[in-house]
């Protein structure tokens, strides 16, 4: 299974700085507010939260579709679904001249949340859009029909800054960025920094860097937490307060192709991707209910 937040010993849960509370349900869904999850190192944690991050978010009653952005489609295998099996995936949503997404949405075994696959066959993509009027809007125009459909978009990228990746960060309105908790990790950061402006610049100016995400804390460890300092020396507030751990559930979860929350939904990890997701909707990045929409804003 590709990009797994790498399993550890250490399953005690971390004592959160703040508490973010449960989220008000929504009286009606959409417009969608994509996102993409984004980082051109692999192994950092971006399909784990992608799956987890929708699910948890997806209990809270948002209406959540995953697109599978990835050749290796490590999101779909995730998910249970079997991307070499199904009529359409996103690879052909990308490449027909009229597009039609439903056909390709999967139910997922996560009640509210949905999911478009992708396999080996996306990789062909960058050689057929290269040649395309507004090759970096291909996603954007696939995803147009169902954004009033969903609260949250969340688009699984494979570890590379490639025209998918551009093509992910022109549809999207903001970019979690989540990080691995090693200086190594942190060397990458800048480019693809560097990359979400240029992208706001030229192709999309509604683009954000709605937070960086510390994946694969051990706080034992002083490495980790120097780490941590020098993100929150980097990026201040941008930087998510919840911090999601090391432990071997997230390895394990991914085997059984279901994500944590119900894998194990009393696990440390299962809780930590609960409260990431309280974090999100606090901080306005997906759907609020419309009413304290702004006062939840300006609580961050």
């Amino acid at each position: 299974m590709n990009d797994p937040i790498q399993s550890g010993p250490d399953d005690l849960p971390e004592p959160p700085d703040k508490e973010f509370p449960a989220p008000a349900p929504l009286e009606s869904h959409g417009p969608a507010r994509i996102i993409s999850m984004c980082n051109q190192k692999g192994g950092v944690g971006k399909t784990t939260t992608t799956i987890n991050l929708g699910a948890a978010l997806a209990e809270y009653g948002r209406r959540v579709l995953i697109v599978d952005f990835d050749p290796q489609g490590a999101a779909s295998a995730g998910l249970g679904i079997n991307a070499n099996e199904v009529d359409k995936t996103i690879y052909e949503l990308l490449v027909a001249p009229r597009p039609d997404i439903r056909s390709a949405v999967r139910p997922t075994s996560s009640p509210g949340m949905d999911i478009v696959p992708a396999n080996i066959d996306l990789s062909a993509a960058e050689v057929q859009l290269v040649n395309e009027v507004a090759r970096e809007q291909a996603l954007a125009r696939v995803l147009r029909p169902v954004t009033d459909d969903y609260d949250v978009i969340l688009v699984d990228c494979q570890p590379s800054l490639g025209l998918l990746t551009i093509n992910a960060l022109t549809a999207s309105h903001g970019v979690i960025i989540p990080l691995e908790t090693a200086f190594f990790a942190l060397r990458g950061v800048a480019l693809l920094v560097e990359t979400v402006d240029r992208v706001r610049d030229r192709l999309n100016p509604r683009l954000q860097i709605d937070g960086i995400l510390a994946t694969m804390v051990d706080q034992r460890t002083l490495h980790s937490r120097e780490v941590i300092e020098r993100l929150e020396q980097a990026f201040g507030n941008k930087l998510y307060d919840t911090r999601i751990r090391r432990t071997v559930k997230f390895p394990d979860a991914s085997v059984a192709a279901e994500p944590i929350t119900s894998y194990a939904p009393s696990h440390p990890g299962a809780e930590a991707y609960r409260r990431l997701a309280r974090e999100v909707i606090v901080r306005g990045n997906v759907a609020l209910p419309k009413i304290g929409r702004a006062s939840c804003r300006e609580r961050v």
